[in-house]
């Protein structure tokens, strides 16, 4: 139900590192989601709601968007809502979730859902057969090539967790995610996830 972990975030431009940075992110399904970057009394931070993103810098608040791509509801959020929900917001998020087909990624059998051929520019979900979880995404927005890559997972408790991320910009790798200090269903302050009462 909820689900606290440390993570090491590099960033990259032409395949060279350029910066490394600590993120503390805790996460309650299906919608609350924060990253802390850096120590949380610096006050810098990210939160999700449902329907938007606040965004602060040294505890104000800088940023409201609408939340776009949820990688929340992908990677956990959408085991908690009703089935027909999640059809819908893929639908919305530009999957096409009549088509599919069966391939192997990395050596396992994946169901790959929004295209019946292999090779096709159109936004895809990849999901590991056995284990049933997000392991790939492309997505493609004004000519832009998006894709994201979850490996290395770990039982926690029911479930499982990626712990090694990746993400691409046209096939050009941007940015690395790896997990650690991971922990399930403990005790969350709520607090974090207050955009209007900023908690540090």
């Amino acid at each position: 139900k909820n689900f606290t972990f440390t993570q090491t975030t590099e960033n990259y431009r032409n395949d060279s590192l350029i910066k490394t940075a600590t993120w503390y992110e805790a996460i309650v399904f299906p919608y609350d989601f924060r990253i802390s970057i850096g120590d949380i009394k610096d006050g810098n931070a990210m939160i999700q709601k449902k329907d938007s993103v606040y965004n602060f810098r040294k505890g104000n608040l800088v940023r409201r968007a609408p939340k776009g791509e949820d990688l929340t509801f992908m990677l956990g959020g959408m085991y908690f809502i009703p089935f027909d929900t999640v059809k819908t917001r893929m639908t919305k998020e530009g999957y096409d979730i009549s088509r599919g087909h069966e391939t192997l990624w990395k050596g396992q059998k994946t169901y790959v859902i929004g295209t019946d051929v292999a090779g096709e520019k159109v936004n895809q979900l990849w999901i590991d057969k056995k284990k049933l979880v997000v392991v790939r995404f492309i997505k493609y927005d004004k000519g832009v090539k998006f894709e994201g890559v979850f490996e290395n997972h770990i039982k926690l408790g029911k479930a499982w967790s990626e712990t090694f991320v990746t993400f691409y910009n046209n096939d050009k790798l941007f940015q690395k995610e790896k997990y650690y200090d991971t922990k399930i269903n403990t005790q969350v302050d709520m607090r974090l996830f207050d955009p209007y009462n900023f908690y540090k």
